[in-house]
């Protein structure tokens, strides 16, 4: 459900963008990742909920924290269009591959930081 109103407002940003022109893709973009976070929060109050009550079998600790990395791709090819633009108008093609070594950097440390599997037994021995 999530997903599809997501899609939804993803296709009304584009939309708009497209009527109202360039100048205000800023605020198109702000509005949109404001949107995303909120959803993102959400889920991740929803998974703390489930989790300190214990509910093992809840479909949030089923699917890896999905919520949170679709969040995060999103907000990146969200903001990979304008960082592209800005790079490539400032430094052409070498502004645009820094700026994609940038967005490919900080997606790169992100799946490694969501995929590791976490112990929660390792952690408590680690802090007593």
């Amino acid at each position: 459900m999530e997903s599809q109103e997501l899609k939804k407002e993803l296709d009304a940003t584009l939309h708009a963008r497209r009527e109202l022109g360039p100048e205000y893709e800023a605020a198109l973009v702000d509005s949109f990742v404001d949107k995303v976070d909120t959803q993102v929060r959400r889920r991740l109050a929803e998974e703390r909920l489930a989790a300190a009550r214990g509910g093992r079998d809840a479909p949030s600790t089923q699917d890896g924290n999905f919520g949170e990395r679709f969040g995060f791709a999103i907000i990146t090819l969200v903001l990979a269009i304008p960082l592209s633009a800005i790079g490539a108008t400032q430094a052409g093609i070498k502004g645009l591959l820094v700026a994609w070594a940038g967005i490919l950097g900080v997606s790169f440390v992100h799946a490694a930081r969501s995929f590791r599997p976490r112990d929660p037994h390792r952690d408590h021995d680690r802090a007593g």
